[in-house]
């Protein structure tokens, strides 16, 4: 049995780009891939953040390292990506996760701050996708890329208006990417973490709103940023999840199940 495991999620001599890796939950998700056998790389803005990851990788067998980009910038992009395959060989896996919010209400919202969170959410992801994307294809071995939606990007939330459209238009760059690039076997899905307490939503998690949010979820507690590997696993595995593209995979302790 074990074996049979290790066939379907073993990533040993796969490469992992964990774009937002060094927050919370894709942090975690950078520490799954690499106890799976990937060089996983931490991209992100502060060092000092990915080292504690980078560490605890390490401490456990794994490989990892930082990077940085400007995320607005698809030259940028291109460069970081340039410099990884140098010192690694490939990249085989791409996750998406860098996000920001705004719990602004909607007719106060500033047109720069609807500009950013699009900047952030959505345009980082569109660059992202076109630079990796272009990799695969001219590798010619497939691959695998894990955009990070949103709970709010298939369900209208109040008070994220912004952050909401943003997702939305990642879980609709997802499919279109997955039916375009399908017969070339790059896999393109959507992880869709439900209610997990990080640093971008620390604004909206009122009482009041914590109330709301137990209310709706039959689990009754909030989502652990370790709960994601799993399913990141899933989608970057070419074994177990070779068949699975174009998909959302919903991790939220049966929000989205629950109406009254």
């Amino acid at each position: 049995m074990s074996s049979f495991l290790d066939s379907l999620f073993n990533l040993k001599g796969k490469v992992a780009v964990v774009i937002g890796g060094t927050g919370e939950l894709c942090g975690a998700m950078a520490e799954g891939l690499a106890k799976a056998g990937t060089t996983t790389v931490l991209v992100g803005r502060s060092q000092e953040k990915a080292q504690a990851r980078i560490s605890k990788i390490e401490e456990a067998g794994g490989a990892a390292y930082f990077e940085t980009a400007d995320l607005s910038s698809k030259q940028s992009i291109s460069d970081m990506l340039g410099r990884i395959v140098e010192k690694s060989g490939a990249v085989d896996i791409l996750v998406n996760g860098a996000g920001a919010n705004s719990p602004t209400p909607f007719l106060d919202i500033p047109e720069d701050e609807y500009d950013r969170l699009f900047e952030i959410n959505t345009k980082a992801v569109f660059l992202a996708c076109q630079v990796f994307g272009k990799y695969f294809l001219d590798r010619g071995q497939g691959g695998s890329i894990i955009n990070v939606g949103s709970m709010s990007g298939l369900i209208p939330l109040s008070r994220v208006f912004t952050y909401s459209a943003t997702k939305a238009a990642v879980h609709n760059l997802s499919k279109n990417l997955a039916r375009e690039w399908a017969p070339q076997k790059i896999r393109v899905n959507t992880i869709v973490p439900g209610f997990f307490p990080a640093e971008q939503n620390k604004k909206v998690l009122t009482e009041e709103r914590v109330a709301q949010i137990m209310g709706h979820t039959p689990m009754k507690r909030f989502g652990e940023a370790k709960e994601l590997v799993g399913a990141t696993l899933l989608l970057a595995s070419d074994t177990a999840g070779s068949f699975v593209t174009g998909t959302e995979v919903v991790v939220d302790g049966g929000y989205a199940a629950m109406t009254i």
